[in-house]
């Protein structure tokens, strides 16, 4: 979601400001953000920031814009965006300063120089307003009264309330007209409030309602201009997921959207307004939603749950490619920064996924602290952010973007154990679990439902095994349900909707409700999951 704001927003603009930590330098993120600042042509400003803190000197501060101007260069900054202006602030304080400074004077205790820095370094919007009135549509939301909002820049012309525009876009066969309406009311940001207006211009960022069909991505102009701005180039989506009816035993006990019509309008709608997200209809009232990366579809599967959705989703798929007859498969570039006694743990797990690694050095400014940059196949980073997590204490920090599409690497190593299936249908007991804990790790706890074909643990073996989590002790004339013995359990692993996702298996679901994430086989009999395992291996 942050990638397709920024691709949004530095459209729209005519400068930016690189805010920097003083003590820490540029973050992997950074790379990311700037890069696409500078592919739109812009200059940008850089405002180190926190220099008030002890530990910031300005020996410190220099060392970081040498860093910040190597980003630059690296980036492919022009001669003209590597002549950026510097500035230091402490925005905790409030003020500003084009000199370095713990304490600037009380009369220039302000934000007075970055503003007069943004006047001078930010050039006007090179626009002609006698031409037709034009507009990308960058933004959209939705009123109660006014109905569909668009917003964007005009690229040229004017607009005023009541004025005829249409919205078109540009398809493979030419020029598509989406619709024709009328302007009824214009509105524009005003410090944090929308006012309306009556007119605007070239330059002008807007809001504008009449028009009910076009989208972000699409041209709003004058009904006599028939050419579409340039869209906004995205990276391609890399990873797809099935979205279906729940079908469990225990569907429709929590949820209040439970058909496959409510799930595929609410995701039709979700795709209008997030450029990043395709949706494609599937088989038997699913859907296949295609995005960039696992956790923006958590994003959305997370959403949809609190809104009352119940859902089955599939583990995610890379999307391939096939050039020439050679598999392409997308790879990201890894940023990570670790304490010195993680390294070893994490290159063993990046090299079951097929990392390779490009750069490897200490962090500037922290001892103890490495750097390492790697490429990786999206397939191998599904799911190793809770691994990453669990593996650096914490204390890891990872960034991580799509690089480009390269020849497969290969095979993943083994990254997952088997898995505990349930074999029976009702309430789980703690008697059954205390025999279980020997098998593996526990994913529930006593008092919880389970059915057949639900993922109840993870396997010590590398093989699924079926156990029966709701056995209960055999009652007789000498022994009475209220002389149990002391039954204690181990913690067991509760699975959030970020780890469900990396950790399901290809020929598992998972089963979402507003109240509970579940594990589950795709196939619930045992039987018939037998006969598929032997069909595939065939």
């Amino acid at each position: 979601m942050l990638i397709l704001e920024v691709e949004r927003v530095v459209g729209m603009v005519e400068g930016a400001i690189l805010v920097v930590d003083a003590g820490e330098g540029p973050l992997a993120q950074t790379k990311f953000v700037l890069a696409k600042a500078l592919k739109y042509g812009l200059r940008p400003i850089l405002l180190l920031n926190k220099v008030d803190r002890p530990a910031v000197s300005e020996e410190t501060c220099n060392e970081v814009e040498s860093l910040v101007f190597d980003l630059f260069a690296n980036v492919g900054a022009t001669e003209e965006q590597l002549d950026f202006p510097v500035l230091y602030a402490s925005a905790k304080e409030g003020w500003a300063s084009t000199t370095f400074t713990k304490d600037p004077p009380a009369d220039v205790r302000d934000m007075s120089q970055l503003l007069d820095a943004i006047i001078r370094h930010v050039p006007p919007p090179t626009v002609d307003l006698d031409a037709p009135f034009q507009m990308m549509v960058s933004m959209m939301e939705r009123d109660f009264y006014l109905g569909r909002i668009l917003t964007g820049r005009i690229s040229s012309g004017v607009i005023r309330a009541g004025d005829k525009v249409h919205g078109i876009r540009k398809k493979d066969s030419g020029m598509e007209k989406i619709e024709e309406g009328k302007v009824t009311k214009l509105m524009k940001k005003k410090g944090t409030n929308m006012v309306l207006i009556e007119s605007a211009g070239a330059g002008d960022i807007i809001s504008m309602a009449g028009l009910t069909s076009p989208s972000i991505g699409h041209t709003v102009a004058n009904v006599e201009v028939t050419t579409a701005l340039p869209t906004i180039e995205l990276d391609p989506p890399t990873i797809s997921m099935t979205f279906g009816v729940n079908d469990s035993p225990l569907a429709g006990r929590d949820g209040s959207h439970l058909t496959g019509g409510k799930i595929g309008d609410r995701l039709m709608a979700e795709a209008e307004t997030n450029l990043a997200i395709n949706v494609l209809p599937g088989l038997s009232e699913s859907y296949e939603v295609q995005g960039r990366g696992e956790l923006q579809l958590g994003i959305l599967i997370e959403n949809m749950r609190r809104e009352g959705f119940e859902l089955s989703v599939s583990p995610p798929k890379v999307m391939y490619k096939i050039d020439d007859s050679v598999k392409l498969e997308p790879i990201e570039e890894v940023t990570i920064e670790i304490n010195e006694e993680h390294v070893g743990l994490v290159m063993e797990a990046l090299s079951h996924r097929r990392a390779e690694v490009i750069d490897m050095g200490p962090v500037p400014g922290n001892v103890g602290r490495t750097k390492l940059s790697l490429t990786c196949p999206s397939r191998g980073l599904v799911g190793y952010r809770s691994v990453f997590s669990s593996d650096t204490r914490g204390t890891g920090f990872m960034h991580r973007a799509f690089l480009t599409y390269e020849k497969y690497r290969g095979p993943l190593g083994n990254v997952r154990k088997g898995v505990l299936v349930s074999m029976g249908y009702g309430t789980i007991t703690a008697h059954a679990l205390m025999s279980l804990e020997a098998r593996g790790t526990l994913f529930v706890t006593p008092g919880m439902e389970t059915y057949d074909g639900m993922i109840v643990g993870e396997h010590s073996r590398d093989t699924d095994l079926d156990i029966n989590p709701v056995r209960t002790k055999e009652l007789t004339n000498v022994r009475a349900a209220c002389k149990d013995e002391n039954v204690k359990l181990s913690p067991p692993r509760l699975m959030t909707l970020e780890e469900a996702i990396g950790y399901v298996a290809s020929d598992e679901l998972i089963e979402v409700t507003p109240k509970a994430i579940r594990l589950r086989k795709k196939y619930l009999d045992v039987n018939k999951r037998k006969s598929m395992s032997k069909r595939a291996k065939e």
